[in-house]
């Protein structure tokens, strides 16, 4: 085993995901502490997204390429990933913690028998060598220190938006690693991924979310959330009761019993802050509420707060985002 740090790069239609570059922070970070490298690992490897993987810095970059790897299919890229690392030997693999780190992660971690720890906010090295990560439990109530052995691979999965993103020089030296098969491997075939949802963005995936709140009173009236947030390149998030009654599907729905968000800027309107909805974006860096309530749990939260009608500040906010823009 060596002191290297390979971190899985997600590529969706040869396009690096834009959590990729915060992991390489991570990974810099450790590799300071354990005098390794940092490999950028490309499953289902294609140019584009190896040339902008090559501008995060990294000091190597990986590719496993094969014509069954063109989607993303959890068993191959099982394989793929498994027998990346049991080439590399590396001491620490990273993921982002996306929709397909999360599922990938832990089938890596079981194929190789292998510890394994997922939304990961914080990494180093513990006092017996090996890897330490920090990670939320209980709803983010509270925090938890992992700590794995020496002597074997650690893999962990990293949370989007905890880290700045990196940026390098490029040039990082290139190889590859021939693709194996594991048996069982053909047990399901991606033969196509079809988008749905259109071109609003993921709420899980997004670096500024605005939301709506029973508040909203109807479907129609979510327009002035989707405004706003087409001219802030934002995704539209809801909360509990608006899904429940309704106004917006529960796919984008934040909370516990939604999706976990930490966005770099949340936008709350009309989202009085139940605990579930807390627990579900209280990792955000800037939290803005829009609320005729100053009692509302979520403007006690937040970091600014506009005590008056989402229906009249809303709209005022979108039209001064368009005068910045045309500045």
């Amino acid at each position: 085993m060596n002191n290297d740090i390979p971190v899985f790069a997600e590529q969706r239609g040869d396009r690096l995901h834009s959590s990729v570059p915060q992991v390489v922070t991570a990974a810099k970070a450790l590799a300071g502490q354990t005098g390794g490298k940092v490999i950028g690992l490309v499953v289902g490897a294609t140019a584009g997204a190896a040339d902008a993987l090559d501008k995060t810095g990294v000091d190597q970059i990986v590719t496993v390429a094969d014509a069954s790897l063109a989607n993303y299919n959890a068993l191959r890229y099982r394989s793929a990933l498994a027998g990346a690392i049991s080439q590399l030997q590396p001491r620490v693999v990273l993921l982002p913690a996306t929709f397909m780190g999360r599922d990938l992660a832990p089938r890596v971690a079981a194929r190789l028998k292998l510890g394994c720890a997922t939304d990961v906010i914080g990494l180093g090295i513990g006092g017996n060598g090996g890897l330490d990560v920090k990670r939320p439990v209980y709803n983010g109530k509270a925090f938890c220190h992992v700590t794995f052995p020496t002597g074997k691979t650690a893999i962990a999965s990293v949370r989007p938006n905890t880290f700045p993103a990196s940026t390098g020089p490029g040039g990082a030296p290139r190889s590859a690693i021939a693709f194996t098969a594991s048996p069982g491997d053909d047990r399901a075939t991606t033969r196509e991924i079809a988008k749905t949802g259109g071109a609003v963005k993921d709420v899980t995936e997004a670096d500024i979310i605005v939301s709506g709140g029973r508040a909203m009173k109807a479907e129609e009236n979510f327009k002035i959330i989707y405004e706003l947030a087409a001219e802030l390149d934002a995704a539209v998030g809801a909360s509990r009761a608006a899904c429940d009654a309704g106004y917006q599907p529960h796919t984008r729905q934040v909370g516990l019993t939604g999706k976990t968000v930490t966005p770099k800027l949340y936008v709350a309107c009309g989202v009085s802050g139940a605990i579930q909805h807390l627990a579900g974006m209280r990792g955000s860096k800037v939290i803005v509420a829009i609320n005729t309530d100053p009692e509302a749990p979520m403007v006690k939260v937040a970091d600014y707060a506009i005590i008056d009608d989402l229906f009249k500040v809303v709209p005022l906010l979108t039209q001064e985002v368009r005068k910045l823009k045309a500045h």
